[in-house]
This record gives structure tokens, sequence and C-alpha cells, in this order.
């Protein structure tokens, strides 16, 4: 005879056998876990910080670095309060390699060309993808022409364009851009100082 006992399951079961409860962490292990985040962070933090640029370089919002170039503050007689801000072209390289192959301006009004001293050289557009207006001022800043330049891509043969006297300033803008950064006759530039 088979006891009826054996055949029921058991009322209770023992402490091995039931499912393991949630415990909270200690504060021990919520220090570490801090920590964890913490030095994570911190981590993340430098890295994204290193991917900057070698040189960091600031500039108003809306302008970029171009490589090779620095910027130069300026303004003009027409708009006394206005400190505009271009790409600064001042050494033989730079004034060699001007616009050429640059999309644009990067959010700078133009390419200022500043010369030691009063010269009469010309300017072309080999390679210089945007149509562009240019102004030529004397040593005291004094307008003294301005014309507007075509794109010249892969032709050696691009016509140059020359300054009406000789000049110590030229300033490359897009074209048509002249007359609302008070550029024309009787404009007088002062170049110089930080762009702001």
């Amino acid at each position: 005879m088979t006891d009826i006992r054996e055949l029921r399951p058991p009322t209770s079961l023992h402490e091995s056998d039931r499912a393991p409860r949630f415990r909270p962490p200690g504060p021990r292990a919520l220090q570490w876990m801090i920590v964890v985040l913490l030095v994570a962070g911190g981590v993340s933090f430098v890295v994204k910080g290193a991917d900057q640029p070698a040189d960091p370089y600031l500039t108003e919002p809306g302008r970029e670095r171009v490589a090779g170039f620095g910027e130069i503050a300026y303004r003009l007689n027409r708009l006394p309060n206005a400190i505009r801000c271009a790409l600064l072209a001042q050494t033989p390289e730079q004034q060699a390699k001007g616009m050429m192959n640059q999309p644009g301006f990067s959010g700078y009004d133009g390419m200022l060309f500043l010369f030691n001293s009063e010269i009469s050289a010309t300017f072309h557009m080999r390679d210089t993808p945007l149509p562009l207006s240019i102004a030529w001022f004397d040593s005291g800043g004094r307008f003294i022409s301005a014309t507007d330049m075509e794109p010249c891509i892969g032709r050696s043969d691009c016509p140059t364009h020359k300054a009406a006297a000789p000049f110590r300033y030229a300033l490359e803008a897009p074209r048509g851009s002249l007359p609302s950064l008070g550029i024309g006759e009787g404009a007088v530039v002062s170049v110089g100082g930080p762009c702001a």
C-alpha cells in the first residue's frame, strides 16, 4: 500500500528552492558605479576634445578658417561703425594663391591683398571657380577703381585685370557685393587689427 503523504506535493519550499530576490546594491557598490561613470565621462570628454584641430583658431560664428590665410579687420568711411572682416593675403605665396580652387569665402566678406608699398600688378582668375569683384585702394586707403572678374578654369591664357593707378590694397569679394560693403567712388578704407 502506498502512503498518501508521499504523493502530495510539498507544502513548503526550502530556502534554497526559492527564486532569488533582488537586493539593491549597497553603499559601497553605488560608490564604485559612480566612480566608473565619472571616469568614463572624463575619458569621453578628453577623447572628443582631442579631435579638434591641432591649431585651434577662434572665428566668429559663420566663419571658418581657410588653411594658409589669416584674417584682418577693415572699415570704410561710408560705414564707419561697421568693422568688417576679410581673409588676409599678405605674403607672396598667399597673394599668388588668392582664391584659386576655393569654393567660397568661408563667411568672410572677401580677401584683402595687403602689399608693403604701392604696386602696379595685375590679377587673374586662373582656377578660381566663383565670379568675383575686385576693388583697389592707394596707400591712403582711397578708392582707385573696381572691376568684375569671370572664372577661368583649366586655362593658361586667363585675362588679367589691372587697377587704374598704383595701389597698396586690393579687396576681392563675391561678384556684385562691393556696393553693399560700402565700396565705390569716394570710399576710403582703413585696414588693421583683429576681426570683431
